[in-house]
């Protein structure tokens, strides 16, 4: 494999010597720099992926990315020089000052800022920054949740949280402009406009669904103390006949939120066995009655005689799981 030093020779400065790369000389050199380390960490993750060093699931070998990709970025660290003036607009050279609207203040003067721009022609800035981030004040309740379709989520304590369906509620809309883009022809104008148009519906969900899953986390991490969720095989699940509506779901962003933010404030996360039976033991009891099919949303438990809606027994079954014991009321003490 090539050195960082091989390659800035060869794809940097000899290529600003050619005609076809002369442009390179104009722009920053730090963006460029920047690639050349993130090939370097592709390289190590792939390496490092097939030594068995690095686990996880397996690191293919860095690829181009085609010519036409819609996503761009470039990362400026603070050897470009660049800066936020007084205005509060950032500076970054070969570019000049950039008008911004800022979603928040920064904690801390950042050491990067890394210039995005997306699929749907939006440009983002993103900062490294240092935070003192303080606990949440401590709470008792504990909470179990069971992720679902009908609902998104059911608490333990009875709390249900709507599935919005993003996507299905737009399909309408996104059909209508794939259609409009088939209709375009290959390489012309409109074909781009056309594509800006399904691009931006498609990022709308996109924002929805995020948003919706940044309020609902923040909610269950302020008022809980303890966080219980079940393992779900998303990439499995995604190979069913439900795929369209599991991914409409996003249970793996969620869930990454949930995590992210129960460590950022203090607050204990943890993740039950995906092959626990949740939905066919009594959280009363603890007898396993079977597996049942996905319509039945009530059952009664042949012990006990107590009848349970589906998803919220499932939710009350996976704290017991997840507790300090990490055994169900099915294991006994």
């Amino acid at each position: 494999m090539p050195k960082s030093a091989e390659l800035s020779q060869a794809l940097i400065t000899g290529a600003k010597k050619t005609t076809e790369r002369a442009w390179l000389g104009e722009v920053s050199a730090v963006p460029l720099q920047q690639v050349l380390r993130d090939l370097d960490r592709a390289w190590k993750a792939h390496e490092d992926s097939k030594t068995g060093t690095r686990k996880g699931a397996k690191v293919g070998a860095p690829r181009f990315k085609p010519r036409r990709d819609p996503v761009q970025s470039a990362r400026f660290t603070n050897n470009a020089r660049w800066k936020i003036t007084n205005a509060g607009k950032p500076a970054l050279p070969g570019v000049g000052h950039v008008k911004a609207a800022w979603s928040r203040s920064l904690p801390s003067p950042p050491s990067s800022v890394t210039v995005v721009k997306d699929a749907a022609g939006r440009y983002f800035a993103s900062f490294v920054v240092e935070t003192d981030d303080e606990p949440l004040p401590d709470t008792t309740p504990e909470v179990g949740i069971d992720l679902g379709l009908s609902h998104f989520a059911v608490l333990s304590n009875g709390t249900e949280a709507a599935s919005p369906r993003f996507l299905r509620r737009a399909g309408k809309k996104l059909r209508k402009a794939q259609r409009a883009l088939s209709r375009t022809q290959k390489g012309s104008h409109n074909k781009e406009k056309a594509r800006l148009k399904v691009a931006r519906a498609h990022v709308r969900v996109a924002d929805a669904r995020k948003n919706f899953h940044h309020q609902l986390s923040t909610r269950i991490t302020r008022e809980n103390q303890t966080v219980h969720v079940e393992d779900l095989s998303v990439k499995a699940l995604g190979r069913t006949k439900l795929a369209q509506s599991v991914h409409d779901a996003g249970w793996s962003q969620s869930v990454s939120m949930l995590e992210c933010k129960a460590a950022r404030y203090g607050r204990t996360f943890t993740k039950v066995d995906r092959f626990l039976p949740s939905s066919q033991t009594c959280s009363e009891c603890g007898a396993v009655d079977g597996p049942q099919p996905l319509h039945v949303r009530t059952w009664t438990c042949p012990v006990c005689q107590t009848i349970h809606d589906r998803d919220l027994n499932a939710a009350r079954i996976v704290p017991a799981a997840g507790g300090p014991t990490g055994k169900t009321p099915a294991e006994g003490p």
